[in-house]
């Protein structure tokens, strides 16, 4: 067999007649992925690699062998600054969509036509699912890159981490009361929180009695309840300094929330206001979903989730003239961009009472300036 050394690395001719790159690297020897048909073509693969290190883009070969089952396992046991509800939520993402269809895939191995494909099979089924799993494995791919297991991500679907829910429905006031009556008077008051100070469901949850000042009508929002998959009930603390706030309640609820602590929370400072009707441990999240199902048929509002009153709540708020930052800080946002779409619904309700105006004036219209007399 033939041996030559080249500027970078060796070639040498094997018995079958092609030939074998190899180099040395961070002392280990590497060898091409294949053999090559040519020495010319052994060199021109040789003079990349050593191009790719020159310029510090070199990724190890055998890193690029690892499964994305193997690597998305390591890389979620390595995330101890994940919550616990993002954890489980990217366990999820994981083990229901990712893994299933790509799971048994080398790192190296996974080609963009292969991540659209599997993209574009799952928004066929469900966008937000599609846009969720695919944030997921775009933030796995992206941490492979940088651990150098391989060069550039997959990940190129363009759009494909956006999720284009579709407008949530906004209920009326006279809906909104409907819905308290509908509910089981020791939980009712949760749509009052939701409705007119616009917090969410595991905010709510996790209010004491020591967080509601009605008598300057605030409520304080400090922690939240998280739900996770095995049963535990976890308190966390807002993930921005802007979700800790203190809200402003709406003078039309104080009576009903003033009812609601007399009748329904223990006395202690501490004393949760929504509990378990017979346990007094945290209310569970499916015999919340199980009364929302049965208050929401009632009024027959089938297509409204108790989030949808939060929006509902929002949009009132901004149809009275409230300012994007005042939007922020009822939501707890921490950015003005979600407040905007709640001022960009009132936007679109102000051009529908300009064209009923429109309607009105019809009926006397004016004459242009121009062709007066």
């Amino acid at each position: 067999m033939e041996s030559r050394r080249a500027h970078f690395g060796s070639v040498r001719k094997r018995a079958s007649g092609r030939w074998e790159a190899s180099y040395w690297h961070l002392g280990r020897r590497h060898t091409g992925p294949t053999t090559f048909a040519a020495k010319a073509d052994a060199q021109a693969w040789l003079a990349t690699v050593e191009a790719d290190i020159l310029r510090a883009a070199w990724v190890d070969p055998a890193g690029g062998k690892t499964t994305v089952r193997e690597y998305a396992d390591r890389w979620l046991g390595n995330r101890p600054d994940l919550s616990p509800t993002t954890a489980a939520r990217y366990r999820s993402a994981l083990d229901v969509h990712v893994l299933p269809a790509l799971g048994d895939i080398p790192l190296a191995s996974l080609t963009p036509s292969r991540v659209r494909s599997w993209h574009g099979a799952l928004a066929r089924k469900s966008q937000g699912t599609a846009a969720k799993c695919y944030r997921t494995l775009s933030t796995l791919i992206n941490t492979a890159v940088r651990d150098g297991l391989i060069m550039a991500s997959p990940c190129r679907v363009v759009g494909g981490g956006s999720d284009r829910s579709a407008e949530r429905p906004i209920a009326t006031v006279a809906e909104i009361g409907a819905l308290v009556e509908a509910m089981p008077e020791r939980i009712r008051a949760i749509v009052l929180f939701a409705a007119w100070c616009q917090l969410r469901r595991g905010e709510i949850l996790a209010l004491r009695r020591r967080d509601l000042d009605l008598v300057h009508r605030t409520v304080h929002v400090g922690r939240s309840f998280v739900y996770l998959q095995d049963g535990r009930v976890v308190a966390k603390e807002p993930k921005t300094a802007a979700g800790r706030r203190t809200v402003a309640i709406p003078g039309n609820v104080v009576a009903a929330l003033t009812d609601h602590l007399a009748r329904h929370v223990r006395p202690e400072p501490d004393a949760l206001l929504f509990t378990g009707e017979r346990s007094g441990d945290p209310l569970r999240p499916h015999v919340l979903a199980n009364t929302w199902r049965d208050a929401r048929v009632a009024i027959g509002r089938q297509d409204f989730r108790l989030h949808d009153l939060r929006h509902t709540g929002l949009s009132l708020a901004a149809a009275t003239g409230a300012t994007t930052a005042e939007l922020m800080h009822r939501a707890g946002h921490a950015s003005p961009a979600a407040a905007l779409r709640y001022q960009h619904a009132s936007q679109n309700r102000d051009r529908v009472l300009a064209d009923a105006l429109a309607e009105l004036g019809r009926l006397e219209p004016v004459v242009p300036i121009s062709r007066r007399s």
